[in-house]
Order: C-alpha cells, then sequence, then structure tokens
C-alpha cells in the first residue's frame, strides 16, 4: 500500500463541481458544450443564485453564478503539456502515467479549478479524479488503493458534487471511434476498456448520491437530455447544498 494519508473526500466550501466521466468515444466531447450551455443558460437549475454579480442578464432576466468549462489532462498550460506526453508519446510506464495525471491534476485544481469554486462558480470538467481510479487503476491493473490514494493526496480531498456517468459498452464504443486518430489509450485492448468501465459502474453504485449513470447508446439528444434531466433532479434533491454553496439572490 501507499504510505501516503491522503485527506478526507470533502467538497468545496463554496460554489458547484461537476465532472464527465466515461469512456473513450462515449460523446463527451460531444455533450461538454452542450452541457456547459445548459448550465449557462435560462433554463438552469442555478438560475436564482448568484456568487456577487448582479445576477441578471441583460433585460433584466436572472442568470446564475459563471461556469467554467475546463478538462484533464489539460485544462492549464503545464497540463496542455502532460497531455501531449501521456496521450501521445510512444510509451509511458505505468505507474510514471499514474503520477503524470496526478501532477496535472494537483496543479489543474490549485490554478484552475479551486479558484473559480472559491468565488462561488460552478466548474464543469470532463475527467477528473475517478478516471485515472478506472483508467490507471483497473485498467492498467495497478493496486486501486494505491492509485485513489494518490489522487487523493494531489487534489487535498478535493471531490465533485456531481458526477455524470456516460455509459456505454466498450464494444460500441470501438465501433465509434475513428480509424487512425486514436491516443495511447483509446488504441488499448477491449478487455483494458472492459475494466474502465466496470470500474466506473462499481464507484458509481457506491456512491450513487454523487453519480448519475447515462445511457450514452441512446441518440445524441437523448443524451443531452438525460444530462440536463440528471442536473435538474439532483438540484432539486440537493436544494439545501445548494443554496448553501451558492448563495440564495
Amino acid at each position: 500500500m501507499l504510505s501516503l494519508t491522503p485527506p478526507a473526500a470533502r467538497t468545496a466550501e463554496s460554489g458547484l463541481f461537476i465532472s464527465l466521466e466515461g469512456g473513450d468515444g462515449g460523446g463527451k466531447t460531444t455533450q461538454m458544450p452542450r452541457v456547459h450551455e445548459f448550465l449557462s443558460g435560462p433554463e438552469s437549475p442555478f438560475v436564482g443564485f448568484s456568487s456577487g454579480a448582479d445576477g441578471s442578464r441583460p433585460g433584466g432576466a436572472p442568470t446564475g453564478p459563471p461556469v467554467l468549462r475546463t478538462k484533464e489532462p489539460g485544462g492549464s498550460a503545464l497540463g496542455a503539456e502532460l497531455r501531449s506526453l501521456i496521450l501521445h508519446s510512444d510509451h509511458v510506464a505505468d505507474r510514471a502515467e499514474a503520477l503524470m495525471y496526478a501532477a496535472d491534476r494537483a496543479h489543474h485544481v490549485e490554478t484552475v479549478i479551486r479558484p473559480h469554486l472559491d468565488a462561488g462558480g460552478i466548474v464543469l470538467t470532463d475527467r477528473y479524479l475517478d478516471s485515472s481510479v478506472a483508467y490507471q487503476g483497473a485498467g492498467r491493473t495497478l493496486p486501486v488503493e494505491d492509485v485513489e490514494s494518490l489522487s487523493m493526496w494531489a487534489v487535498g480531498g478535493l471531490m465533485p458534487n456531481l458526477t455524470l456517468l456516460l455509459d456505454i459498452a466498450p464494444q460500441k464504443l470501438a465501433e465509434r471511434r475513428d480509424v487512425g486518430t486514436h491516443d495511447r489509450l483509446e488504441r488499448e485492448a477491449l478487455d483494458f476498456h472492459e475494466r474502465v468501465r466496470s470500474a466506473y459502474l462499481e464507484r458509481a453504485a457506491k456512491e450513487p448520491d454523487r453519480w448519475a449513470v447515462i445511457d450514452a447508446g441512446a441518440g445524441i439528444d437523448e443524451v443531452t437530455e438525460q444530462l440536463r434531466d440528471a442536473i435538474t433532479g439532483w438540484a432539486r434533491t440537493h436544494a439545501a447544498v445548494v443554496a448553501e454553496k451558492l448563495g440564495q439572490l
């Protein structure tokens, strides 16, 4: 076991943190801008909350907190460099890969995610800590507890309020991916991606209050609707948390 003693898992004291997870080819690239648009628009369940701005759009229509869209790896200048090394190098040793993701995540949280949350905003990230547990832990067959401990230490225990999992069978993912455009992880064998999926679903089952599993095998618009419904449902169920984290106008 890794000897690091990670801090306890916790959410930010202010702001809301939402992560989008799933296998490569599962639709995250397509859905990220749609979710961002929903969270930033008039139908967002967070309209009426504000982090200190006047809380309105031109014409007096209410708005919500600012929404930051980011990704891992690559959500910072350092992350962009690491992303190129991790995904497009000929070979990266498994443990080195886990450490590089942890380094990217530590810097990303410190310089991008936490400042926006501290200001009372909403952060939407394409991948977070759960990706490392699924890919480097289950996928690479490194000790899952070690990968999770390392990742938790890197982020200081910061966890999302809500994680949206785009779930689809790996065989269907393989059929979706364009030939010739695969990065190192996408090129892994089917059993690798099966382990990744199983790890995601296992984590979702253990923390149903944080996770929403989305059927990513549906049509694009239907998946978008599922995501919107999941966010709205979570906001209603956790109304007290939303009011505490964002502040009622």
